[in-house]
């Protein structure tokens, strides 16, 4: 692996003979010639006197000399060749007639500059930087030029490496094409004297810049495995984790540890306020985390990922280091905070049941603003009338103007969507494909019409057409652009990514930045072109280097996580930051409840800016105003959750979840149907509860099918409580599961199913749910339906009794008493009735159950742990 090497003495001011040092060095370094020639045959004999005189008088002379790699030469073997090597020294490759050099191209005065380093009154670097002879020809770093141009571009890194303002930071260099180790030397200062301080991490953050630089194309294939093996690591670990804390439910996890470390966190993380990342937390639960992180790593799995890891990062290293680091703990490897987020998600989720609210807002934004960039204004397109009198055309017209702002409403013109859809179809009528296009919107949307989405694909196929009448006319890359958004979109026409991509492209070639940001998103996810991480950094790069905040905002994402690069927390934040303010400048030119949600969040989450919840709250109320759904549901959400909310705005909040609801969101359907259902905030209303749960459903929302699963068994409907809980538990709903099993092996008001019902209460027990683990060890222990199995009863009770489950310890408790545990059992059992019967008699033959006040107890506790008995899971009594 090719090498470089940095040294980087420096020298005090304040004497004579420092001035003179520094005098003699900087003409040394611009000047000195070899002279000495030796012949092979007398090369490896000792050095001569007069070699060894001129050695001493050049450290004599020059003691900055002992830092040169001819002199460590001299030291180990000093021969005669050595010896003219360390003498000639420098042959400086002389831009004129000297070989000093600077970042700029003008003539440099070496006695001037050679008196101004001498008296310099602040500290002076002497930096000395080699390369391979066989580096530097591969690579180009053979000649002056080339290392003039490399050090200009590094200079502000050296500088911010040396703590000197870079407008204070003077340096000038020249290069030496000497034998085995060409080289360049460099002094730099500070103008001003008094700024400076280079330490062992400036110097290897200097090391460091410098190889990237020089070998960039040679890493750049190390940088995409180490990219991969990265990757693969986040994923082995979080499969890990997954799989552990399955086994974790099911009591079958073998590693006492981390199932303790795991559950403390999970616990406490359900008492910790504000955002549940890493970087979030107090000292001590990260220091739960990391321990976390440190445990997952002894898997044979993630150690081996971790190591190829490894070994490409060290492969890095070795470019200007000889010593290597030891190896950090896999917990303190900054690159992989990915790994302890995914620790906290997951812990989380073990602690949560359900809420008053489905956690979408937790993703990075909502979908409605992730997919979503701001329409860029037309660039001027010329058109020929072809088509009569209203030929094609794209411009962004006066009247087409005034009716976006009916649209959308400003600080001075109130929404007025009737207005705007009048003057949009004045505009469509003329042929402004602008205008058919926001016509489809608005009628997809149901904006100031009725929302009918063939009528919407009608303006859309037209705007479509007109877009591509242009297009052929004269082409132009803002038309092109929208070309491909129908196409992306399937607005208009069939979906299609591929078509997308080809006119994206076409735009993006051009350096437009929203075609160049369409088609990275495109890149990233390979839709209609291969997933290419790397090559949609390469485009959203080019886009946010034009200002445009919705790349930088990816950008972001993509430095915080190292998809496609390496991970950089600085530069992710510079990008965040970036996008922050670009969105501010969008939303000061316009209101745009899309751009006012996502500031909001940003605020809210502490992202691109400082954290400030009061600032947040007022960006996403003015969302809100403008009908935003996304914002009505978060700030519902803080509101309902607000203690102290006065009645007004809890008012508020439930209008805001209403119309959140009203506008399609499952998650907002559902809290508002479990509202209504609990009562509280507003009137209990059954009604209105089964309409809120039934329209979440029709989407596929889970809780929702099993809510309505659970109403329609309390009014003694089980058919029609079996489809909602079926419907549920296909999709992996554990407590939908559970009530099937229990309903299909009753056979109250169903086809009794026994084998269905095994099932279902299998499926449920495997996915850590502690009833079903229990109902399943009362029915191997009494043998009904199934053959009498101890060994099966045993398992299924010890998994249910690692949970909590009082009843199951019990039966644990008493395996070994005589008579014998089925005997006992038996009369238990017919006591107790059928399997599944509520409120069962105590036995008679002196076996109690826990007490009501225990009962009350652990339902308290399990309250407080997040459940909440009527939603989702059985109530402790109804199990006994």
């Amino acid at each position: 692996m090719p090498r470089i090497i940095f040294k980087c003495p420096y020298i005090k001011p304040g004497t004579a003979k420092a001035a003179a040092h520094l005098n003699n060095y900087v003409r040394y370094v611009a000047t000195r010639d070899g002279v000495e020639k030796l012949t092979p045959d007398k090369a490896a004999l000792p050095a001569t006197k007069k070699q060894r005189a001129m050695v001493e008088r050049l450290l004599r002379d020059f003691p900055m000399c002992r830092g040169m790699f001819e002199y460590e030469d001299y030291q180990s073997s000093p021969t005669r060749a050595a010896a003219s090597e360390f003498i000639t020294r420098a042959r400086a490759e002389r831009l004129g007639a000297h070989g000093l050099f600077n970042g700029t191209n003008d003539a440099l005065e070496l006695s001037k500059i050679a008196e101004e380093v001498a008296n310099h009154p602040g500290n002076v670097w002497l930096p000395i930087i080699s390369l391979r002879r066989e580096d530097a020809t591969r690579l180009g770093y053979d000649n002056a030029r080339q290392w003039q141009a490399l050090l200009s571009t590094c200079a502000p890194q050296i500088a911010d490496a040396m703590k000197i303002p870079w407008e204070q930071f003077r340096w000038y260099a020249s290069y030496h094409d000497e034998g085995t180790h060409p080289h360049v030397h460099m002094v730099c200062y500070s103008a001003d004297g008094r700024s400076g301080f280079l330490d062992k991490d400036g110097i290897a953050k200097i090391k460091s810049g410098l190889a990237k630089d020089i070998f960039r194309q040679e890493l750049m294939e190390v940088y995409r495995q180490q990219t991969q093996h990265r990757d693969e690591l986040v994923q082995q670990s979080g499969e890990v984790l997954k799989e552990l804390i399955r086994q974790m439910l099911s009591g079958t996890l073998e590693n006492p540890r981390i199932e303790q470390l795991v559950g403390e966190l999970a616990q406490r993380l359900k008492s910790t306020s504000g955002r549940k990342q890493y970087g979030y937390l107090k000292a001590p639960l990260k220091a739960v985390v990391d321990e976390i992180v440190d445990e997952l790593a002894k898997d044979s799995r993630v150690a081996s990922a971790y190591d190829l890891w490894y070994q490409l990062r060290d492969e890095v290293l070795r470019t200007y280091r000889d010593d290597l680091p030891e190896r950090l703990p896999l917990s303190r490897q900054t690159e992989f905070r990915r790994i302890k987020n995914l620790v906290v998600e997951e812990a989380v989720r073990l602690g949560e049941h359900t809420e008053v609210f489905t956690p979408a807002d937790t993703q990075e934004l909502s979908q409605a603003g992730e997919n979503a960039d701001p329409e860029p204004e037309a660039e001027p397109v010329d058109t020929l009338e072809v088509f009569g009198e209203a030929p094609p055309a794209v411009v962004w017209s006066a009247r087409y103007k005034q009716a976006r702002t009916f649209l959308y409403g400003d600080d001075d013109t109130p929404q007025d969507h009737k207005a705007a859809y009048k003057l949009f179809m004045e505009e469509a009528v003329s042929g402004n494909a602008l205008a058919m296009h926001d016509l489809g919107r608005m009628f997809m949307d149901g904006i100031g019409v009725d929302a009918d989405a063939d009528q919407a694909q009608i303006w859309y196929a037209k705007a479509l057409s007109a877009f591509q009448t242009v297009e052929r006319q004269r082409p132009n890359r803002y038309v092109e652009y929208r070309i491909g958004k129908m196409y992306a979109g399937g607005l208009g026409t069939e979906q299609n990514d591929a078509a997308a991509a080809k006119w994206f492209s076409q735009a993006a070639e051009q350096g437009y930045q929203y075609a160049q940001y369409s088609l990275a998103g495109l890149y990233s996810r390979g839709k209609g072109v291969p997933q290419d991480d790397a090559k949609a950094l390469e485009l959203y790069t080019l886009a946010a280097a034009q200002g445009f905040p919705y790349a930088a905002w990816e950008l972001g994402k993509r430095y915080r996580d190292g998809t496609g690069c390496i991970s950089d927390e600085r530069q992710a934040d510079r990008y965040f930051s970036m996008a922050y303010h670009g969105f501010r400048m969008l939303a000061d030119q316009r209101p745009d409840d899309r751009l006012q949600y996502r500031i909001g969040w940003m605020l809210l989450h502490g992202v691109g800016t400082e954290k400030d919840e009061s600032a947040a709250l007022g960006w996403l109320e003015k969302s809100a105003e403008l009908k935003n759904p996304h914002a009505e549901y978060l700030l519902a959400k803080h509101i309902l959750a607000d203690s102290a909310a006065t009645p007004e705005r809890i008012n508020q909040a439930i209008g805001w979840l209403t119309h959140a609801a009203e506008s399609g969101l499952d998650y907002a359907q559902y809290a508002l149907g479990k509202l209504y259902r609990d009562g509280g905030p507003v009137r209990q209303d059954m009604t209105q509860a089964v309409i809120w749960f039934s329209q979440a459903a029709e989407q596929g929302n889970q809780y929702a099918m099993y809510a309505l699963g659970k109403l329609r068994l309390e009014a003694d409907d089980p058919a029609a409580a079996l489809r909602w809980f079926r419907q549920s538990a296909d999709l992996g709903n554990q407590f939908a599961q559970y009530q099937m099993g229990k309903l299909l092996l009753s056979g109250d008001g169903v086809a009794k199913d026994t084998a269905g019902a095994f099932r279902w209460l299998t499926e449920s027990a495997e996915q850590g749910n502690q009833y079903a683990q229990y109902a399943l060890g009362k029915l191997y222990l009494l043998g009904k339906d199934v053959p009498q199995d101890r060994e099966s009863a045993v398992r299924w009770f010890t998994l249910a009794a690692e949970q909590g489950n009082e009843y199951a310890q019990f039966f644990l408790d008493h395996m070994d008493d005589s008579p014998s545990l089925f005997d006992s059992a038996t009369r238990l059992l017919h006591h107790m009735g059928r399997v599944f019967q509520e409120q069962a008699p105590p036995p008679s033959d002196g076996i109690s159950f826990v007490d009501s006040k225990l009962r009350r107890k652990i339902r308290e506790k399990k309250i407080a742990m997040g459940h909440k008995p009527d939603d989702h899971e059985e109530p402790v009594q109804q199990l006994r």
